[in-house]
């Protein structure tokens, strides 16, 4: 399974990049204006930068001549950015243009495996499950992701899942095992998941006892 961040923060996206796991990273307006930027395209252009994997940038526009103008502005940027695009009937047709003339599409806001197959009969490169959303009110993401899942193999679809709006280390763990392709994970919980109670005193143990050992230098 590959790991993106869910960030527009640089710093993050540096610290995440030198663990050595990390394959790309998503965005969106929400995390540009946390950052106090204005300049969406700018800081999509510095996140390229610092990452060869893919970047997704999401469109502001609602309909769909111009999502479709705005998102091409986007590919512009840099030839790995990924296209966002909501999951709406205008944003499918937008998907479907773009997908034709070659720019990636992540289609975003997605919550029921109805709505990530008609992304995937779009052309969608990517499509964006809400996980953590969907279990706020009371429906478990990940059977979404794994419904998704079933769909896609059933179809051959080649549309690669992102599981979004992760909440906690349980979330990535489980969408390993049913075999979603990708965690885009914000950056607090990217910092929680190695770490567990057991190894963290046992790591204690193993330093007080290396006060007791002495070793030779010969």
């Amino acid at each position: 399974m590959k790991f993106f961040i869910d960030t527009a923060n640089l710093e993050e996206i540096k610290e995440a990049a030198s663990y050595g796991f990390l394959d790309g990273v998503t965005t969106n307006p929400s995390l540009i204006a946390k950052e106090g930027l204005s300049d969406q395209n700018k800081r999509i252009k510095a996140i390229c930068e610092l990452t060869p994997g893919p970047v997704s940038a999401e469109v502001l526009a609602c309909e769909t001549e111009p999502m479709i103008k705005e998102a091409r502005q986007l590919a512009a940027i840099a030839s790995n950015v990924v296209v966002k695009i909501p999951m709406t009937m205008s944003g499918l047709q937008a998907c479907s243009i773009l997908s034709g003339d070659g720019i990636k599409v992540n289609v975003t806001l997605v919550f029921t495996s109805i709505q990530a197959l008609l992304a995937a009969k779009a052309g969608a490169s990517y499509v964006s499950p809400f996980v953590g959303r969907l279990d706020d009110i009371g429906v478990d993401g990940l059977n979404v992701v794994e419904e998704i899942l079933g769909i896609y193999d059933n179809y051959e679809f080649i549309t690669e899942i992102i599981v979004a709006s992760v909440r906690h280390p349980q979330h990535v763990a489980r969408a390993a095992l049913i075999g979603a392709d990708i965690c885009t994970i914000p950056f607090s919980v990217i910092k929680r998941l190695a770490s567990h109670p057991l190894t963290d005193d046992g790591l204690a143990k193993f330093m007080a006892d290396h006060g007791k050992v002495k070793f030779s230098s010969h």
